[in-house]
């Protein structure tokens, strides 16, 4: 066995694995978007406020697709000049567009 590798397999650094039943469902769970009380749901470890929970969304289906760089570009800067994501900044695209499509 190689030296050193003897202290690595023997540490259980991680501790008993928690059962099923204290495990967290975080996983099967929906994301959900923030609400108006959402600072007194937020949870609290460590006395620390965890950050993942502050930036849920509601978005859970990926969506991918290629774009030209000039898109792109166009997409980011506007996405930066707003301060919105770029996934709002199509949501807000795409609201314009059913708009237009309202008034044809």
């Amino acid at each position: 066995m190689v030296k050193g590798l003897e202290k690595l397999k023997n540490k259980n650094r991680f501790g008993i694995p928690p059962s099923e039943d204290e495990a967290s469902t975080n996983l099967t769970a929906p994301e959900i978007a923030p609400t108006a009380d959402h600072h007194i749901n937020v949870k609290i470890a460590h006395n620390k406020i965890d950050a993942r929970t502050l930036r849920k969304t509601g978005r859970t289906i990926q969506f991918a697709t290629r774009v030209s760089e000039d898109f792109d570009i166009r997409l980011r800067q506007i996405a930066q000049k707003e301060g919105l994501l770029l996934v709002q900044v199509l949501e807000n695209a795409l609201k314009e567009y059913e708009k237009k499509l309202q008034k044809s």
